[in-house]
């Protein structure tokens, strides 16, 4: 099964525009997980995909690969599924440009998973080590079923602990793995009920009837959401 890595990477951003571009120990953000990913032996090829010229432009110049797309997409998952239309694959991983630390370990195992349950489209949870966090409607919680299917995502602590007993809550994690078909089919359903309510367009998948297997890991994904966690990055590198 071919396995084609794609990393959206979208120029316009409320919060931090050219996000992509931003330097990282002297070295543009999108490189850093560009090259994080190719080093994944399970997978065929790795590509950007993107509606800006700059970043393109900037693939090109690290030797990576890289998709001009529409810029009318809303989401990484309507540009992947135009990648999807131009680069032959069986199987589709979304990797989030602003994740400078992705960790291959993790990008690994959820290939291997989605080769072997190929009806499926196939995440990551971590365990919420903060009562903080647990609250932070940001940080995006799932519950999950007892064949590590998802049951739900919120960005409210899930499930509600009315008794005294110690429950463990998950983070979700933003990678996905998708079957071709699925992939297609899911950016062509319109937008669910609870998917506009919560603000996450995976749950669109499950109200429609898809199921998502969730992988669970010890790696915690970090973003960079704003210019501010650039220098947090960096500290992060030198360790």
């Amino acid at each position: 099964m071919k396995v084609i890595a794609v990393l959206p990477a979208r120029y316009g951003s409320s919060r931090f525009p050219g996000k992509p571009l931003a330097l990282i120990n002297n070295k543009p953000m999108i490189q850093h997980v560009y090259q994080r990913v190719k080093k994944v032996s399970n997978l065929d090829k790795v590509v950007v995909a993107t509606d800006s010229k700059k970043i393109y432009d900037t693939v090109l110049s690290f030797g990576g690969e890289v998709v001009m797309t529409k810029d009318t997409h809303e989401s990484g998952s309507d540009r992947m599924a135009e990648v999807s239309k131009l680069i032959d694959g069986d199987i589709f991983l979304n990797v989030q440009g602003d994740e400078p630390l992705i960790d291959e370990r993790l990008i690994a195992e959820i290939v291997e998973q989605s080769k072997q349950y190929n009806n499926y489209v196939i995440t990551a949870k971590k365990a919420i080590e903060s009562e903080e966090d647990v609250e932070n409607p940001n940080v995006v919680k799932v519950i999950t079923n007892q064949n590590k299917e998802a049951i739900y995502f919120s960005r409210s602590p899930i499930p509600y602990n009315r008794s005294d007993k110690n429950i463990t809550y998950y983070k979700h994690l933003g990678i996905y793995c998708y079957p071709k078909h699925i992939l297609q089919e899911f950016v062509n359903l319109p937008k669910s009920q609870y998917e506009e309510v919560e603000m996450l367009e995976q749950l669109r998948l499950l109200e429609n009837g898809y199921e998502m297997k969730v992988l669970e890991t010890t790696y915690d994904s970090i973003g960079v959401d704003t210019p501010e966690d650039i220098k947090k990055i960096e500290n992060l590198l030198e360790v």
